[in-house]
């Protein structure tokens, strides 16, 4: 791609294109402005309809790793990198995984999460070592190359690293074909492809967005698979403020005749017992197993359709 050491082509870049019907959007109304953006971003979902059999695949590959423990580390620079941040940092208060599971990287360092370290991305050398540091296990550890242009240098020398350490790696890309796809290092690559933005180059824009659905899905079905919910319910959360402890007891109340008709207070004293488990609750209260068996059981479960089996028991 590079045309020589210090002139980049990126001509031929879906991402770098020029947007014609944005081409006057500075001369129109606010208003006008406005439909054009919107216009734009509702083609965004559509452009991650090819890419579902890849992003099936992937969620496959990383159930098995995640159920032994395995983690997923984001990495990225810029909005790519924040994005990741963003995904791993939810995961854990919704589905109840450790916050050390779901790793963000981002070029630069927590610096960069606030304000722009826009040179760091240039360096493949520093993706592989903010890799190294974490000490990899191949077995069980995954790593996601987030990179709207496909070529950024900084995921490309973590990718590289990560796929020779013997990790699953895959590589998240709004550009078909890219560097990344090309090199060989990602074992699995999703390549939405959402055209270019209303302002030429912006990434943050139509891509952040199509990286953004794809991080949801991937994080969001593998928890799925691992059995963190129960139909759509997310029964493995842990109440950590007022909103979540009022889900938590509209959950046990939609999933469990016998938690139907409780009180707060009662929901709570049940909560409390199972440590503040939903899930844990639920077993206890539908099949009446004291504490260690109702974990026990859930311990030797695996997955949605289990959980549902032993509180249908």
């Amino acid at each position: 791609m590079a045309t020589n050491d210090n002139t980049l082509d990126l001509s031929s870049l879906q991402t770098e294109a020029i947007n014609m019907r944005a081409n006057e959007i500075d001369k129109v109304s606010t208003l006008q402005m406005c439909t054009i953006i919107n216009e734009e971003d509702r083609t965004v979902a559509a452009s991650v309809t090819p890419c579902l059999q890849d992003i099936a695949r992937a969620i496959d590959c990383l159930l098995p790793r995640v159920r032994r423990g395995g983690r997923v580390v984001y990495i990225g620079a810029g909005t790519s990198g924040r994005l990741g941040i963003v995904d791993s940092s939810e995961i854990p208060p919704t589905f109840a995984v450790p916050p050390s599971q779901f790793v963000g990287v981002i070029a630069g360092g927590d610096a960069a999460i606030r304000q722009a370290q826009e040179g760091t991305e240039d360096d493949p050398a520093a993706g592989m070592t903010d890799l190294m540091v974490l000490n990899l296990d191949p077995e069980s550890d995954s790593v996601i190359g987030i990179a709207a242009s496909g070529r950024t240098p900084y995921v490309l020398g973590a990718l590289e690293y990560a796929k020779t350490m013997g990790c699953l790696t895959i590589g998240v890309v709004c550009v078909v074909p890219s560097v990344i796809g090309e090199s060989g290092h990602a074992d699995i690559m999703i390549s939405p492809l959402p055209g270019p933005e209303v302002v030429t180059g912006s990434t943050r824009l139509k891509a952040g967005t199509a990286t953004k659905l794809v991080l949801n899905m991937l994080s969001t079905g593998t928890m799925i698979r691992a059995g963190k919910t129960c139909g759509n319910m997310m029964v493995d959360l842990r109440a950590s403020n007022q909103k979540l402890k009022q889900r938590s007891r509209n959950i046990l109340r939609k999933l469990s005749k016998r938690c139907h008709c409780m009180t707060d207070a009662s929901l709570d004293e049940l909560l409390s017992r199972c440590e503040g488990s939903v899930k844990r609750a639920l077993v206890v209260a539908e099949t009446g197993l004291a504490m260690d068996l109702s974990t026990q059981r859930l311990q030797e479960a695996d997955g949605d359709g289990s959980l549902r089996d032993i509180t249908q028991s």
